[in-house]
Parts: structure tokens; C-alpha cells; sequence
């Protein structure tokens, strides 16, 4: 049998070939036109930051006064009501400015920039998408919300919005919102984009927004545009948190997202974009950050407020606690969080205390770490810790008195429950259960656990050995030797614990899924009063909630449903405490430590103060030699 090149042959490979060529030409057109946009944006971007300076010198550090904060109606005359409802008094809210002013500081310059490392990478920047802690710090940067705290005062006050009225009930809240309000490409903040962000993404089943879901859409029933610069909400009750609610939820620009499907959303790692001082340095859908990539954030020379003294904005991911202090001593990051054995040798320093600013203080946002028990299944099958007796005899096994002192170096103190100590939740004179190993057999004991073959391991009654996994996240010393620590003294009482470390950008799945026996955690807060329902209320068991521990308890339930429908705040200061004592009983969590702020930041990063909301980057320049200011 013969093989003929024939003239159909010739065809067809002619065809490919000049398909191949197309493509590649198509290709080459592609990365010119990047390319090209991406000297154009260069040229824009250096015309806007010439465009800063030249405002920055005009202003000369004036500050702009503004209204008073919460007045009414008839101390600021001049103003349109016309938005308003009639007979309602409003509070108009005072232009958003630096709580501390950069420019009166010495050495203040224009320019820089400052590189904060975290000890976790950031999984997802986009807004109702990100979960965690580090993307959260990005987001604030960059995507602005109606209102915000007082860094100083703590006080919610009109952010994007200039003044808004408020049921008596408490069941509805009209906002206006400043005409001046940008996004960074320049087009207005409407009400429509609080209405659009609200119902067509948060709301939308097919984004994957379940946990801003869960919260947002338990309090907010619907968003209403009254004008193009009015928006009401209208409540599903009279919850305590419901002007937070509102006010704090960040407000997504309806002119970049809709041209997004739901699918791209979900799938995207960096679609961030939004009105605040910092921008990303590149936004585009089909080239977006993603981890392990260092964090860009660039100034935005549109910013309709006071522009941040910073050029540059870094966020970078290095897991080992060691690495992040080589990497700060060469300079390669700005600010770190040191752990508590490294502040504690660097403060013995003199040298090191004078050269660096050294923070230490407990904030708004500083957290409380421990251990979750799953007291559901895992896989089906349910975990030694769905017996209540069994988690409160593990509390009891651990001396976190000692973990403080040996592994924090003494740095914190003993956690007690979910609310910090001085917060409206935080019951005086209630203490952790101590360390009492005996007890803690004890109630093993009697939740049918014993060694009945003298192989120093428990087993059940159908001789099943007492086995379970720790999960963790990050890397570094302090993470380990808090997992041997838990593990030796679960040998110690006769019980196994298998050690399984992970990066914290791969944890949602393990989480969500509840795919874990045990798992060390800590959570943070974005309020000055935290509502526990998101992490504790059996409702959020389903749907991938924040309950990871999967733990029901129908007094818990009982209590937090009546304190978010108080408004007074010592009645509701009463029901958290009840919240709290059902938790202390089922110890769903073994509470370890309070755990204050901790920086190490350049000496020459100017304006940095420690508010009782946190840290200000927006308020930093780079050129000042000046120690850090406590403002708590």
C-alpha cells in the first residue's frame, strides 16, 4: 500500500500553518497592546503624582475644617435637606481627615515606600470574597465604606457619607453621600453602587460571598435608591448592629464588577477596586495578582480626601517567624509583627531600642487565639470532641499559664472567652477553668475513656484508641512549639495528637468543610463590639458558615438572638455574658491568649501612632526620625 502526498494534504497543512501563524500574530498584537498600555497608564500615573505634589505645596498643611460631627439639622443651614426625611433630625458628619495630620510632622516628605510583611499569604483580595485577616488589611486600603471608626475615639462617623438620618426604631437608615466621593478612575460613588454592591453581589447565590451573606444579609432586608446620592436601608429588625452593619460594608464600584460574571468573580484572586487612598498598582481581569505575588498597592492621585503621604504600598508573605527578622534587618520589609521571643530580645537591646520603633499595645482589632474542637462529624464519623466532657478535660490538660511564659516569653495574657477584657461583652470576675490534669482524667473517665490494656493510651469502649489531628497554619518556632506543647500534654493524659501544618491560603477548604479533628486559630475583630453570631450561632453551622466547630448549643442560640435585638447596651452586656457562660460550660473552644499588637517598624517611617483602632499606614511618610506616639 502506497502513501500519497496529494493536493488535499497540501491544503490542509497550509490551512495550519497559516492558523499557527494568525494565532502567533495575534499573540504579538496582544502583548503590544499590553505593553502599550502599560507605558500609557506609566505616563498617566507620573502625571497624576506630579498633579499630588503640586496640590500637596498649595495646601502647605492647611487643614480644611468641616462641620461638626453629629449636628443638626439647623447648625448647618447652608447644606441641602432635600435628600432628607422631613421631621427626622440629621447627623451631618465631619470630612474625613488624617487623625493625625503628616504634614506639621518633622521631616515630612512626600513619597516612598513602606513594605509590611505578613506572617500568612493573603489566598484572595476581592472585596466579600477575601476571608482572612491579611486581606482584609489590603482591602482597607484601597475599597472605602460609608462610614468607619474614629481611630481614636472609636466613634462610627461618615466616611463616604456626609450625613444621614436614623429610625428611632431602629429599623431603617438613610444615608447621603459626600458629592465629592471617587472611585480611582475618577467616576462618582452613587447610591446606585450601594444598591448594586448590596443586592446584585453580596446577595447574588451564584457569588461565592457566603460568610458577608451571612452577616450582612441577616441584618440588611433591602437597599433603596432615593436619589443619586441617597441611599436607605430598611432593617429586618431592630438589631444593635445595624448602623455598622450598613456604614461599614464596603461599597464596590458597579461600572467595573457587573462587566464580571460570577463565575470570574469566584475564580479571581485580585479583583480589587475601589475609592480609598491606595490603589493597585495593576488591575486587570485577565492578569491579576495572585499568591505567592508580592501585594502593589500604588497612591491614588484621584483620592477625593487628603492624599496619603506614601507612594508605595508592599504587602509580602513569609511564613518563618525567622526569615521575617532577616528580612526587616536588610531592609527588605519595613513593618513586622515580631513574635513575643523576638520583642522580648530586642526591648533587652539597647542599641535595637533606640534604632527601630517598637510597638506594643492592645487595640481594637487585637485577637484571641486557641483551639477549635469539631463537636460534629468529620467525614461522617464523628471526633472525640463531640462530647461536651471531653472538651472541657482538654482545657483542663493545658497549663496555658505556662504556654504564656514559655512559649510567649510571658507576652499576653490567659483568655477567658470570645470578647476581650475591658469590651462591652467581657463579664468582670469570670475566670478560665484552671489546669487541673486530675480532673481532667477524671471527667475522660467518665465519658468512657480509659487505658484497659495498661498501653498508656485511652481507649473507648470498643477499643478504640484515643487518636485525633491538630491541624495549624504558618510556619516558624512558635508554631511548632505550640503544637508539641498541646501534644505532649495530651501524652501525658494518655491520648494521641498527630501534628498536620499547612499554609494558611489553603485553610479554607479544611475549614469550610470542617475537614479537621482539632485546630489552632485566632480571631481578630473590625468593631469595637463584635457580634459572635458569625462564628458561634448554630446557624451558622450550614452553608460553610463560620462556625467551624460545628457546636449547637440552644442557650448560646437563646442569647445572642435577644443581645442583637437589644438596644441597650447594659441589658446587652448582660445577655453576652450569658453567651459566654454557655460557652465556658461546652468549651467548644479552648481559649489559650489575648494577644496585644506587636511592630517592629523603621525608624524612619514617620506619623505612626498607635490608635485604639489600630495603625494609620495612610497617615505614614518615609524621612521622619520620630518615636511612635500612644494614642490608647
Amino acid at each position: 500500500m502506497q502513501n500519497r502526498f496529494g493536493l488535499k494534504d497540501f491544503v490542509i497543512i497550509l490551512g495550519l500553518v497559516v492558523l499557527v501563524v494568525s494565532v502567533w500574530l495575534s499573540m504579538a498584537q496582544d502583548d503590544r497592546r499590553w505593553n502599550e498600555t502599560q507605558r500609557v497608564e506609566a505616563k498617566l500615573a507620573d502625571l497624576e503624582r506630579q498633579l499630588s505634589r503640586i496640590e500637596a505645596g498649595i495646601e502647605g498643611g492647611v487643614r480644611v475644617a468641616g462641620p461638626a460631627a453629629g449636628s443638626g439639622v439647623g447648625s448647618a443651614p447652608e447644606r441641602d435637606t432635600g435628600w432628607a426625611r422631613p421631621g427626622e433630625p440629621i447627623a451631618w458628619q465631619e470630612p474625613w481627615e488624617y487623625a493625625t495630620d503628616p504634614r506639621g510632622a518633622a521631616g515630612f516628605t512626600i513619597g516612598g515606600v513602606f513594605t509590611e510583611c505578613f506572617e500568612s499569604q493573603p489566598a484572595k483580595l476581592t472585596p466579600f470574597i477575601q476571608t482572612d485577616v491579611y486581606g482584609r488589611r489590603v482591602l482597607d486600603l484601597v475599597s472605602e465604606t460609608l462610614g468607619a471608626y474614629d481611630p481614636e475615639t472609636l466613634e462610627l462617623r461618615g466616611l463616604l457619607a456626609d450625613a444621614w438620618q436614623v429610625d428611632p426604631a431602629g429599623l431603617w437608615l438613610r444615608v447621603h453621600i459626600n458629592p465629592r466621593a471617587r472611585f480611582s478612575d475618577g467616576e462618582a460613588v452613587t447610591a446606585e453602587d450601594v444598591r448594586w454592591t448590596f443586592h446584585d453581589f453580596v446577595m447574588n447565590m451564584e457569588i461565592e460571598a457566603e460568610r458577608s451573606r451571612s452577616i450582612i444579609g441577616d441584618v440588611i432586608e433591602r437597599v433603596e435608591v432615593i436619589d443619586e446620592k441617597t441611599v436607605e436601608f430598611t432593617f429586618h429588625d431592630a438589631f444593635f448592629s445595624n448602623m455598622d452593619s450598613a456604614l461599614v460594608m464596603n461599597i464596590l464600584p458597579r461600572h467595573i464588577f457587573e462587566r464580571l460574571t460570577p463565575a470570574q468573580i469566584n475564580q479571581g484572586t485580585g479583583l480589587l477596586f475601589g475609592s480609598g487612598p491606595f490603589k493597585l498598582k495593576t488591575f486587570d481581569v485577565d492578569r491579576q495578582w495572585a499568591p505567592p505575588d508580592t501585594v502593589v498597592l500604588v497612591r491614588n492621585e484621584q483620592y477625593w480626601g487628603p492624599k496619603p503621604p506614601l507612594e508605595e504600598v508592599r504587602f509580602m508573605a513569609i511564613n518563618d517567624e525567622q526569615s521575617r527578622l532577616i528580612a526587616y534587618k536588610s531592609d527588605e520589609a519595613t513593618m513586622i509583627t515580631p513574635s513575643a521571643p523576638q520583642f522580648v530580645s530586642a526591648m533587652e537591646d539597647d542599641a535595637w531600642v533606640a534604632g527601630n520603633q517598637n510597638l506594643d499595645w492592645i487595640n481594637m482589632r487585637s485577637g484571641r487565639s486557641g483551639i477549635i474542637w469539631n463537636c460534629g462529624p468529620r467525614q461522617g464519623k464523628l471526633t472525640p470532641f463531640h462530647d461536651r466532657r471531653v472538651r472541657v478535660a482538654m482545657t483542663h490538660l493545658l497549663d496555658r499559664e505556662k504556654m504564656i511564659r514559655d512559649l510567649w516569653q510571658g507576652v499576653g495574657q490567659v483568655c477567658s472567652g470570645f470578647f476581650n477584657p475591658g469590651t462591652l461583652g467581657f463579664e468582670p470576675g469570670r475566670e478560665a477553668w484552671p489546669y487541673d490534669p486530675a480532673e481532667g482524667r477524671r471527667l475522660l473517665a467518665e465519658a468512657g475513656w480509659a487505658d484497659t490494656d495498661n498501653d498508656r493510651v485511652l481507649e473507648d469502649a470498643e477499643g478504640n484508641e484515643f487518636v485525633f489531628e491538630l491541624t495549624y497554619f504558618g510556619g516558624g518556632e512558635i508554631a511548632e512549639r505550640i503544637a508539641l506543647f498541646i501534644k505532649d500534654a495530651c501524652a501525658a493524659a494518655g491520648i494521641r495528637c498527630t501534628l498536620r501544618q499547612m499554609d494558611w491560603s489553603v485553610g479554607d477548604p479544611v475549614r469550610n468543610q470542617r475537614d479537621f479533628d482539632a485546630m489552632l486559630m485566632g480571631w481578630g475583630a473590625n468593631a469595637p463590639e463584635s457580634d459572635p453570631k458569625q462564628i458561634f450561632h448554630s446557624d451558622a453551622i450550614k452553608d460553610q458558615g463560620d462556625n467551624f466547630a460545628q457546636w449547637s448549643n440552644a442557650d448560646a442560640d437563646r442569647s445572642i438572638d435577644l443581645a442583637r435585638k437589644e438596644l441597650d447596651p447594659v441589658k446587652r452586656s448582660r445577655l453576652w455574658w450569658e453567651f459566654e457562660r454557655a460557652m465556658h460550660q461546652d468549651q467548644p473552644y479552648t481559649w489559650v491568649r489575648v494577644t496585644p499588637w506587636l511592630r517592629f517598624v523603621k525608624q524612619d517611617v514617620g506619623n505612626v501612632h498607635t490608635y485604639p483602632r489600630g495603625l494609620e499606614p495612610w497617615e505614614f511618610f518615609r524621612g521622619g526620625s520620630s518615636a511612635p506616639t500612644p494614642m490608647n
